[in-house]
């Protein structure tokens, strides 16, 4: 099992430049420290739902003004998330799609980075096994160690689960076990497990030995793999 770089083609240009937009690292950086419900938030505003500002702060009112809980610092971040998502959903639908997916690409790769080091998290990877034709779209986020490497599909919500992308993991991991080698995959969803949940039972591919991380439990990444 080895990984490389995924081909340079139009798709991965414009894609890059979409993942070093700055915004795309700012907000994320925020949900990256952000609560499950500031996170809720953000993928509420990101959506592209037509409410100003205010609106959304009576929607949550527990983030914002009298009646929030927690310190100052959180309502600071409450504010700031609000600000960034709001960015993001003025933006036309097309290119508020590719944000949001680079997005939650960067939000795992931080995530990962707290418990495996920024040197083991890449981004758009291929694997190849040997005897095995190579998927043609690369893994979202990989990790990259000796010892054992972990592959992540992201998606924005439960929609993007398919048959193809469930194909994709667990055969990476089948062939990885025909190599004696291990490898851990799971989906990254920024949406409700209750959601994601509905998706995959209607899923005829395999995905029993593939994690879910939804938006609740996001913070696993940087904890025990999940």
């Amino acid at each position: 099992m080895r990984f490389q770089d995924a081909a340079r083609d139009a798709r991965a240009v414009v894609y890059a430049g979409i993942q070093a937009d700055p915004q795309v690292l700012r907000t994320a950086t925020l949900l990256a420290d952000a609560t499950a419900v500031q996170r809720l938030l953000a993928r509420a505003v990101m959506n592209g739902e037509t409410l100003d500002p205010a609106g959304w702060r009576t929607m949550f009112p527990t983030l914002f003004g009298p009646t929030a809980t927690g310190d100052a610092d959180e309502s600071a971040r409450s504010e700031a998330i609000l600000e960034a998502s709001l960015a993001v959903a003025d933006r036309g639908e097309q290119v508020r799609s590719q944000v949001r997916g680079a997005l939650i690409e960067e939000v795992t790769a931080q995530l990962l980075a707290r418990r495996v080091g920024a040197e083991a998290v890449r981004r758009e990877r291929r694997i190849l096994f040997d005897g095995v034709p190579a998927e043609i779209h690369p893994y979202d986020v990989t990790v990259e160690r000796g010892e054992s490497a972990e592959a992540y599909d992201c998606k924005w919500g439960a929609r993007g689960i398919n048959a193809d992308v469930l194909h994709q993991l667990d055969d990476a991991r089948t062939h990885a076990l025909d190599e004696e080698e291990r490898l851990a995959v799971a989906l990254v969803v920024f949406d409700a497990r209750r959601s994601c949940d509905v998706r995959l039972a209607r899923q005829t591919a395999p995905h029993e030995s593939t994690a879910l991380v939804s938006l609740e439990t996001l913070d696993a990444l940087a904890g025990d793999r999940p």
